[in-house]
């Protein structure tokens, strides 16, 4: 599995950087963790009107999970599938708890000056592609391990991926997607070192 057919594009996202594409319904994107335990954000918005975008938290009152599983959908902040999700070659461990990581956030975490994160990757890339002005919606974060604690405690360990974990989502609409290889060096998102993600995009 994991195979896209007639895939038309194959692309590498650097080490904390973003890219942002295209999906026509019906096409597939397969996200890859290359190296093994980079997290990933991954956004998505309904092209005709980008006010309408993934929504984490509608997401998971329509599956009545933290997180779908393998055949159930995304949903948008108007609650239409915007995208399902088809396979999982990795462990399984997702999240869409946590917030894309920010300027605020970094200074907060005692960086001067500044420092690459997803929603400045988010927001140049859109840029990059003629979309300005978006909202940064909550992310699903691809391969992020952030286990509940007993005490409902949030906890930041290393993902469990290996080189060449990926997911498969089929996109529902004509959709803005992007994907940020998180730049977080400051804990153990990432297991301290951030690198590239692939991206896939095909029938």
């Amino acid at each position: 599995m994991g195979q896209i057919r007639d895939t038309r594009l194959v692309q590498t996202v650097p080490a904390r950087e973003g890219r942002a594409f295209l999906l026509e319904p019906g096409e597939l994107i397969k996200v890859i963790d290359v190296r093994g335990q980079q997290a990933v954000d991954f956004f998505a918005f309904w092209r005709d009107d980008p006010r309408e975008y993934l929504s984490a938290e509608h997401t998971r009152v329509g599956n009545l999970r933290l997180f779908p599983r393998v055949g159930q959908a995304f949903y948008t902040n108007r609650r239409r599938p915007i995208l399902t999700f088809v396979e999982d070659g990795s462990p399984g461990v997702h999240d869409m708890l946590v917030a894309a990581c920010d300027p605020t956030r970094y200074a907060s975490l005692g960086v001067k000056g500044w420092h690459a994160s997803c929603q400045e990757n988010l927001m140049s890339s859109m840029s990059a592609i003629g979309v300005e002005g978006i909202e940064v919606p909550s992310p699903v974060n691809l391969f992020a391990n952030f286990p509940l604690g007993s005490d409902g405690s949030l906890n930041v360990v290393p993902p469990l991926t290996k080189p060449g974990d990926y997911v498969v989502f089929k996109a529902e609409l004509p959709l803005y997607v992007c994907v940020s290889a998180c730049p977080q060096d400051l804990n153990e998102t990432n297991a301290g070192n951030p690198t590239e993600a692939g991206v896939e995009i095909g029938r």
